[in-house]
């Protein structure tokens, strides 16, 4: 049974720093990506980052490029995506997905990813 459990979201000052988490497991095919998405209330989901499995690289919306880093613990199964910085329109749903790239690089498109999580929730308010 595939299951994706995100974890790290909250409540945080803007400025402030979270590190979100995306363990994936139970899956019999391969898969070759893993992004974090976000949805904020009214507004439609966007991706964020996402890491390729078979070569680490990665990809960062404009929106997270200089803030957010995404990496990997291959011993734990887990990606992780680092947000500093964080800033008042960065509240949104976060989810993790996992799937495969179209080209050589992973991307924000939605299409290229299968399995989605239930999202965990960061909020920055002072």
């Amino acid at each position: 049974q595939v299951q994706i459990a995100e974890s790290g979201g909250g409540l945080v000052q803007p400025g402030g720093s979270l590190r979100l988490s995306c363990t994936a497991s139970g899956f019999t095919l391969d898969y070759d990506a893993i992004g974090w998405f976000r949805q904020a209330p009214g507004k439609e989901r966007e991706g964020v980052s996402c890491i390729r499995i078979s070569d680490s690289s990665t990809y960062h919306a404009d929106s997270a490029k200089g803030r957010f880093t995404i990496f990997r613990d291959n011993a734990k199964n887990t990606v992780y995506l680092q947000m500093n910085s964080l800033k008042p329109e960065d509240t949104s749903v976060y989810y993790c997905a996992v799937g495969t790239p179209y080209g050589a690089q992973c991307t924000a498109f939605e299409g290229e990813y299968d399995y989605w999580g239930q999202g965990t929730q960061v909020t920055v308010s002072s």
